[in-house]
């Protein structure tokens, strides 16, 4: 006698089942999604007001970074040893990020690393959802996570690359009139934050990278003197900002 095959569970049934038993996940999967409709809305304003539409991409990924802090933190003890875990989360840092541009004018670059984040994450879990419901469940979406998780690494450079110059801009912003004046002093600690990080080592990474290219170019013999001195005296003026070796190898 044929064994009888049992039938499909519903998709909603399913998906509400996971949702129940991972509510903290599926939320910060749902804020995530927000924020990236929220970032395409900014860039093609169909509806409603793109400004508001930037500072809830900032609102979003605040609420990300505190879901984030409250998965991987023990419990809060007024201590210098929590307080010194929580500025070692990457999620703090980007806590910190929201809150910076919560305050200041639209600077479009700001959103392009909290969107590459969220597109990561979200891809990640996203994929996590299909396998609940199924391996062969909606193909084409396995194929479009997969081209993000290919890319990954190739992001998170751009997200770095993004995080560094942001610095200059906040400048410039002051020099508009569109930023406080303390703006590029809390910014400053959220770029030693991301150099020290432990688990992300791409901005790290980054920096090294752009002072090799400067110290290429100033070396070049058609790089005239004056020119050559600025870019030195740069780096040696970055390198003076740049947290110690050891807090950096945290």
């Amino acid at each position: 006698m044929a064994d009888t095959q049992q039938a499909p569970r519903p998709v909603l049934e399913v998906l509400k089942e996971h949702a129940i038993s991972h509510k903290v996940d599926v939320t910060l999967w749902a804020t995530r999604l927000a924020a990236l409709l929220f970032t395409t809305i900014y860039f093609i304003p169909i509806v409603g007001n793109p400004v508001n539409s930037y500072y809830k991409v900032l609102m979003a990924n605040a609420a990300i970074s505190a879901l984030r802090l409250h998965q991987r933190l023990p419990p809060f003890t007024f201590s210098k040893e929590f307080f010194n875990l929580l500025m070692l989360e990457d999620s703090f840092h980007y806590l910190w990020f929201s809150l910076i541009y919560l305050y200041v004018q639209p600077i479009t670059l700001a959103l392009l690393p909290v969107f590459l984040f969220s597109m990561i994450h979200f891809a990640s879990y996203s994929l996590t959802l299909l396998d609940t419901l199924g391996q062969n469940s909606w193909w084409g979406a396995r194929l479009l996570i997969s081209l993000v998780e290919f890319q990954s690494n190739t992001i998170l450079r751009l997200i770095a690359f993004a995080e560094i110059f942001l610095m200059p801009f906040v400048i410039i912003m002051i020099l508009m009139g569109r930023a406080g004046l303390f703006t590029p002093f809390m910014y400053y600690n959220f770029l030693k934050m991301r150099y020290a990080s432990r688990r992300n080592p791409h901005t790290r990474n980054m920096f090294l990278e752009i002072r090799q290219g400067v110290e290429k170019l100033a070396a070049s013999p058609r790089c005239p003197d004056p020119v050559k001195k600025i870019l030195l005296g740069g780096i040696q003026f970055v390198c003076r900002l740049a947290p110690p070796p050891a807090e950096a190898q945290q």
